[in-house]
């Protein structure tokens, strides 16, 4: 199933539809539910050992990927209240091959049971024991590469709210935070570092907010840090005020977002109705395919922004097997924001077909071929792959490829280039190959731009899926394979650094209004241009043509 689902179809000029990217999602999210902003102004307008044996494949798909990259400013830029905090590694110390070191961890209680390492690494341990281990106490405090490891893959066990419990719980029975006897001193040793955890937590994984238990707990915890100390009372307020904003700010934007789905039509049925309403195209909206690449990269990076690391382990969240009769945050699943960023995908490959099969002459039909083509140019020089890969997955649907006099007008030479970067064989090797070159280029970027990463992103799903399915979540002991998930949390801290990356492109209201906004074909309404364009060429056809102008034009 694997290589069949990796090895993705492929469709030169002269096959036919390429399977979408809600179709490459779709059999992963079944059951899901479902700065000024590019949105906010249309609002205005428009109001990711035991498995290395068992899976051998997965190495290679590694090696051949992209070298994991850390985090290249702290997630909490200030430290908190007087007490400077623990100092850890950065991301690009820990983030390597040879996983959790306990060395740099060492504490008091770190030979608790529960625990497993090999080498001095973390390879495994009970549920509990990691749970007490992402807890602070007045020696110890988590590296953050632990607490945004076990964070990420927690929810593959218990709910987010129920981990917080328990995390209080141990904050304030073990601490005696409740104790109004206990020594002042020691809690002024440990709640700064509580306080630290809290803010991790929150700047991370804010969505996890969203619960009303999860803020409940929240300041609850806070609370008891804050009572007595005004500096802790300043910083307690500061974290919750900077999560509120964080929320309220994705709540306009799926706002927004679900405005823009509900007044989305179908561009023949505008036609239709009100055939002088749309007489523009999108080269009379923006002429230079240079700008419209950088367009394009606005919206790329403003829905990346939105996406959140635990998007992609809560779509393949299934039944913990150690849960009795619990399907571990199944009902609560949450990947609007991802699943809303695959619709962009299919959304730019639609308009892509519709502006090629919408022209009535030839001419005008091969000019709107090369124009797509030197846009998608810019867009593998920006280093914005999804887009890339969004407009030569429209040129090869079926309504496209199959107007061949139309393509004996275009010169195909780099077009052929770019086909050949994004070559599915030897799992996307070439592309694999652009996509470090990208990272490497922004690791040591001298200008904004330079900075870009936009993977294409139905891949970087799979590869996380294909982590996540070639593992077990737990060993044969019932401890769990932490050894997986310092793996997953390289994949998905990669991504958290492109997807904070600024875009340095002016942004064009008007272009980004069209993009957004603008009526697309259907796939029916697709071919019936292009049939209209350049006629049936055989009997199928012909009948699918006769069909089509039937039920959408009401002739025979």
């Amino acid at each position: 199933m694997g290589e069949e689902i990796l090895e993705m179809k492929w469709n030169k000029r002269d096959s036919g539809n390429p399977v979408t990217e809600a179709e490459n999602f779709s059999w992963l999210t079944s059951n899901s539910e479902s700065k000024t902003s590019i949105f906010s102004t249309l609002a205005s307008e428009k109001s990711l050992s035991d498995c290395k044996k068992e899976q051998q494949w997965k190495l290679s798909m590694y090696s051949s990927g992209i070298t994991p990259v850390c985090f290249t400013s702290p997630l909490i830029e200030k430290p908190i209240g007087k007490e400077s905090m623990p100092q850890t590694p950065p991301f690009s110390a820990m983030f390597d091959s040879s996983g959790y070191n306990r060395n740099l961890y060492q504490s008091a209680d770190d030979s608790c049971g529960g625990l497993y390492y090999h080498d001095n690494n973390l390879l495994s341990g009970s549920l509990e024991a990691l749970i007490q281990h992402l807890v602070p106490n007045v020696d110890y405090y988590p590296d953050r590469t632990y607490i945004f490891t076990f964070l990420l893959s927690s929810r593959l066990f218990m709910h987010p709210y129920e981990l917080m419990a328990k995390v209080c719980h141990l904050c304030v029975e073990h601490q005696r935070l409740s104790d109004p006897n206990s020594d002042k001193n020691q809690i002024r040793k440990i709640a700064p570092k509580i306080l630290q955890l809290l803010t991790e937590w929150t700047e991370t994984f804010p969505y996890d907010f969203r619960d009303e238990r999860m803020m409940r707990n929240l300041k609850d915890l806070a609370h008891r840090i804050a009572s007595g100390e005004e500096t802790y009372r300043k910083n307690v307020q500061q974290m919750i005020q900077c999560l509120i904003r964080k929320l309220a700010t994705l709540s306009q934007y799926e706002e927004v977002l679900a405005k823009i789905s509900s007044t989305s039509t179908d561009r023949l049925t505008v036609l239709k109705t009100k055939p002088q309403s749309i007489q523009r195209d999108i080269i009379t909206v923006c002429s230079d395919p240079y700008t419209l690449a950088q367009q394009l990269t606005h919206i790329e990076l403003e829905r990346l922004s939105y996406i959140g690391p635990e998007e992609f382990v809560q779509a393949f969240v299934q039944k913990d097997p150690l849960d009795n009769d619990k399907s571990c945050y199944s009902e609560q699943k949450k990947t609007r924001n991802l699943e809303a960023y695959v619709e962009w995908f299919n959304r730019l490959s639609y308009l892509v077909a519709t502006e090629i099969c919408m022209p009535v002459k030839k001419k005008h039909r091969a000019r709107m071929i090369e124009y797509f083509i030197d846009v998608a140019r810019e867009c593998f020089n920006i280093g914005n792959f999804n887009s890339l890969m969004a407009i030569i997955s429209g040129m090869n649907m079926s309504p496209v490829s199959r107007l061949k006099k139309t393509w004996a007008k275009v010169k195909t030479a780099k077009f052929d280039v770019l086909e050949h970067q994004m070559d599915p064989s030897s799992n996307f090797y070439n592309y694999r190959t652009a996509l470090r070159g990208a990272a490497q280029r922004s690791l040591t970027a001298h200008s904004s731009r330079e900075k870009i990463v936009i993977p294409f992103f139905s891949l970087l799903i799979k590869d996380i899926y294909f982590l996540n399915e070639g593992c077990a979540n737990r060993l044969p002991n019932g401890h769990v394979n932490f050894e997986k998930f310092w793996e997953l949390a390289k994949q998905v801290s990669e991504f958290m650094i492109w997807k904070q990356v600024e875009c340095p492109f002016e942004r064009d209201r008007k272009i980004l209004q069209y993009l957004l906004t603008v009526p697309v074909f259907s796939e029916d309404a697709l071919y019936l241009a292009s049939y209209e364009s350049e006629g049936p060429e055989n009997h199928i056809e012909k009948d699918r043509w006769k069909s089509l102008r039937s039920s959408l034009l009401g002739r025979v």
